[in-house]
């Protein structure tokens, strides 16, 4: 199989989590209480890329957490001057790439593999790839939704040749426009249909979805959380503090829920913090 590497993309400044995102990457947002970047760089490594040799990530927003989280994991790309979107984030890591394949994936994806193809995930993107054509994970369309690939949409991950990354620039552009478009143009655009379940997290009620999935419809509560109150179906992050009632709810690491309170279907974080969903 021709010689691959791998990239999650991490730069984003997640708008539409605000204000969550204000002080935290949406990167670094936990599912489940872990990271989402930790998750696709497990996904990864799950197909034998690991190290910064092989992986690399990418941080413009609040680079400095992204960093620091990742430390010596992965190689890392600094995108100064802010987010350079999907393409010329890539494009800012062509010499590191030098040759390879990608294996392109956004940090924000939630993937849970299918009960009943178990591994039909992004190990599907590379099993007998010969190194030319464009292959995009994918789900079907939302009924009437516009746009797509053919009836697809993009569920997180992609696979891309050098022939159309070696022409990336580090400028503001997407994927979509320089890749995968293309691609779909020129008859090289492969769909690998995942069979489980994607979020992108992007929206509070899809980032509470993927957080209450991951809980499997139980509560998932770190062991150094102080709880005195009542949890249900929820996940309550390290240091948490819930003195009141929380159902169907996500309370971050070192965030509190008074005696006084009762919250349903929100995110919490810090002490006062509230992002219903």
């Amino acid at each position: 199989m021709t010689e691959i590497c791998a990239i999650i993309l991490a730069a984003g400044e997640g708008t539409r989590l605000r204000p969550l995102t204000e002080s935290v990457p949406k990167a670094l947002c936990p599912i489940g209480n872990v990271a989402l970047l930790d998750r696709a760089l497990a996904r990864v490594a799950g197909v034998g890329l690991t190290g910064p040799e092989e992986v690399a990530v990418n941080a413009a927003y609040l680079a400095g957490q992204v960093v620091a989280h990742v430390g010596g994991r992965t190689h890392l790309s600094v995108e100064q001057d802010g987010p350079l979107g999907t393409s010329g984030g890539v494009g800012n890591l062509r010499g590191w790439i030098d040759g390879r394949g990608a294996l392109i994936g956004n940090a924000d994806a939630y993937l849970a593999d299918s009960r009943r193809e178990p591994g039909k995930d992004i190990a599907a993107l590379l099993d007998g790839w010969g190194g030319d054509t464009v292959r995009m994970l994918t789900r079907p369309l939302d009924a009437n939704a516009v746009g797509g690939f053919s009836g697809q949409r993009f569920a997180g991950f992609s696979l891309i040749p050098w022939r159309y990354l070696s022409g990336l620039e580090p400028v503001q552009a997407s994927l979509v426009s320089t890749v995968w478009r293309p691609a779909e143009r020129d008859g090289a655009l492969e769909l690998v249909t995942y069979d489980g379940l994607y979020l992108d997290t992007g929206t509070p009620a899809d980032y509470l979805a993927a957080n209450l999935h991951a809980a499997a419809g139980a509560s998932l509560i770190d062991p150094s959380a102080k709880i005195t109150g009542s949890v249900t179906e929820s996940v309550i992050g390290p240091d948490a503090i819930v003195q009141g009632d929380v159902t169907r709810c996500v309370i971050w690491p070192g965030a509190t829920v008074t005696a006084e309170e009762s919250l349903r279907s929100a995110i919490r974080a810090g002490t006062t913090l509230t992002v219903y969903a």
